[in-house]
């Protein structure tokens, strides 16, 4: 275990006595029973079998901040950092602030941040490989880098920027309370390395000698009603009634006067004129799931339009099977899902466990849309195989399978999406874009299946256009929703539309006149069904919407964060160390999130003036995350 020096100071050793027994959400303090089979068990630090003999052992802890005595010295971070060994671009801990007033009635208020081992730890349900666990000891959310498998969900699900995602090692990790210092009686090194007193750290709702407060809330934390998070403050001193952040997030919080809560709104920082920004909308590190998300609902859509038209013995798709182009189609449509799989599977860390997506299908959507959508790959690859052989019987079997898994992998596919802590996506819009673009993009798939086959009669094509026409018009009402709701709105969903009106407003707008060119295209088709210029401005229109809108939906959301500082935890900080160069320096703390480029002259030259075997270690190196020379 953790050892413990001769000359420990008395304020980094735990000093809880008497504890209550619920806390303020009303849940239980004490995790297990005395008669608990929990009791007297082993954590294993460190391979040590011994137990603590904390008295409280088996009780929530958690943070306390003083946020009227924090000067911001970072020392908690230090300190995290040091004990965890953490590179420079990873901190489990880290220090935010906002501030308010002017010259010389200026303040500001410093918040330090770790996980928060919450009573309903929304990363715990949401991680498909079951990395995490909250054990009864200490109420600790614990995770195991080496079960992740580097999917990134739970930093999306968690609103106090907690899971750490590294993208060197392609693993997420985070705050342990350190519990290797709690089992001897010791406080969590930040807390015993804070300079003004302001950190500290016991069983919850038990409140510090010579504080008077026990808050769960304070301008800038995010609302604790997502996941009831065992940290509370004190915050005395007066605040303004407008405090900001000094990060590049388009927020700020203002003074609900009657209530004395502060709740975000938009700040206009960067002014309100339209940008295009289209490198950072089209190559970012979420390109996979939008190649992903595109591929799949196609595809999806084709095949249930293929089953169901067959089953209900519709004209156009008789005719489509019965043709020379139905094999190939199938192929393409086993060629994109294919695809997209591939691009989801490589957007992971560690893309050789991808079989660890299976393992939380008892709580986590991730590991149900990974199943579901799996299935329905299998079942699309059988239904193509035995449509080959026209084994009919099968060709039936693996129809019924597809119907049934392809639908639960979309829906799925949604519900992980409906994120309370983004509040972007939590809106019965991602619904409407996702069945939306089955239905649109799913058509023209067909679509130019019955363009490939001459001998399709153009009466029939109605039907599928109908139903194109139908997804293209779903997601226009879904839109219009979504941009009403979130310009009445406040917080984080509505500092996503203003940044989707000026970050991206030229994009935005040229997405919304190709999704109009693409509704009147459709509606002119339905009166000439065979004109190929018709056809081809159809295509080029809706892929190109469907792209750039699928683009905005991974760009634009603002998740429930914590404020960052000027440097540290902040986008446009990173960015300009991206630009500038200033991130090759390891200590600026930002890491290049690109792949090396292969270079076939430079690997020659290595094979011509060295050796083999840096050859082979250069081609290794392609295959590991690297940063930019």
């Amino acid at each position: 275990m953790f050892e413990v020096r001769s000359d420990e100071p008395k304020y980094a050793f735990l000093w809880d006595k008497e504890t209550k027994a619920k806390n303020q959400y009303g849940d239980s303090i004490e995790l297990a029973p005395d008669t608990s089979d929990l009791h007297g068990v082993s954590l294993n630090i460190n391979n040590d079998a011994a137990v603590g003999d904390n008295p409280n052992r088996y009780k929530q802890h958690g943070f306390y901040l003083n946020a009227d005595n924090c000067i911001g010295c970072h020392a908690c971070e230090a300190a995290c950092s040091e004990k965890n060994d953490n590179p420079a671009h990873i901190s489990f801990r880290s220090v935010g602030f906002v501030e308010g007033g002017t010259y010389p009635e200026y303040q500001r208020l410093n918040i330090s941040m770790a996980c928060n081992h919450c009573d309903d730890p929304v990363c715990l349900k949401g991680c498909p490989t079951r990395a995490y666990t909250k054990y009864a000891e200490y109420g600790a959310v614990l995770q195991d880098p080496d079960i992740c498998f580097g999917c990134g969900y739970c930093t999306w699900v968690c609103p106090y920027n907690a899971p750490q995602l590294d993208p060197v090692k392609g693993e997420v990790s985070k705050c342990n309370m350190c519990v290797d210092r709690l089992e001897v009686g010791l406080k969590p090194a930040c807390v015993s390395a804070c300079l003004g007193n302001a950190l500290d750290f016991g069983v919850i709702e038990n409140v510090p000698d010579n504080r008077e407060q026990s808050k769960t809330e304070i301008p800038g934390f995010p609302t604790t009603e997502i996941t009831h998070p065992n940290i509370r403050f004190q915050q005395t001193r007066q605040t303004n009634r407008e405090m900001t952040r000094t990060d590049s997030m388009p927020l700020k919080y203002h003074k609900d006067e009657d209530k004395g809560q502060y709740k975000s709104v938009v700040d206009e920082k960067h002014g309100v004129e339209r940008q295009w920004n289209w490198a950072s909308l089209l190559i970012t590190h979420e390109s996979s799931h939008v190649i992903f998300t595109l591929t799949t609902q196609a595809i999806l859509g084709a095949f249930l339009m293929l089953v169901i038209g067959h089953v209900i013995e519709n004209e156009l798709i008789l005719a489509i099977q019965s043709s020379s182009a139905y094999l190939p189609l199938l192929g393409v449509m086993n060629g994109l899902l294919m695809i997209g799989l591939y691009k989801l599977n490589m957007h992971l860390g560690k893309p050789h466990r991808f079989y660890r997506g299976f393992y939380n299908l008892r709580h986590s959507p991730v590991s149900r849309e990974i199943a579901g959508v799996s299935l329905f790959f299998t079942s699309l690859l059988g239904f193509t195989f035995f449509s080959f052989l026209e084994m009919n019987l099968l060709v039936g079997m693996f129809a019924i399978l597809g119907v049934i898994s392809g639908p639960l992998g979309l829906f799925y596919m949604y519900k992980l999406y409906r994120i309370k802590a983004r509040p972007f996506w939590d809106h019965w819009q991602t619904a409407s874009s996702f069945v939306g673009t089955c239905l649109s993009l799913g058509a023209l798939v067909i679509g130019l299946g019955v363009l490939i086959s001459s001998d399709m009669s153009s009466a029939l094509v109605n039907d599928l256009l109908v139903l194109l026409l139908v997804g293209l018009l779903l997601e226009t009402a879904g839109h219009i929703a979504h941009a009403r709701d979130l310009k009445k709105g406040v917080g984080e969903g509505a500092a996503s539309w203003h940044q989707q009106v000026t970050l991206f407003g030229w994009p935005y707008m040229i997405s919304n006149g190709l999704l109009a060119v693409s509704i009147l295209t459709t509606i002119w088709l339905l009166a000439l069904p065979t004109s190929i210029i018709l056809w081809c401005t159809l295509v080029m229109a809706l892929l190109s919407t469907a792209v750039i809108r699928r683009s905005l939906f991974f760009a634009l959301v603002i998740p429930t964060t914590m404020p960052g500082a000027f440097f540290w935890k902040n986008k446009g900080f990173e960015q300009h160390a991206k630009d500038t160069g200033l991130a090759k320096m390891q200590q600026v703390g930002v890491a290049y999130e690109a792949h090396r480029t292969f270079n076939i002259k430079e690997l020659l030259l290595t094979i011509k003036e060295t050796s083999m075997k840096e050859a082979v270690d250069q081609v290794k190196s392609i295959f590991i995350w690297k940063e930019v020379k």
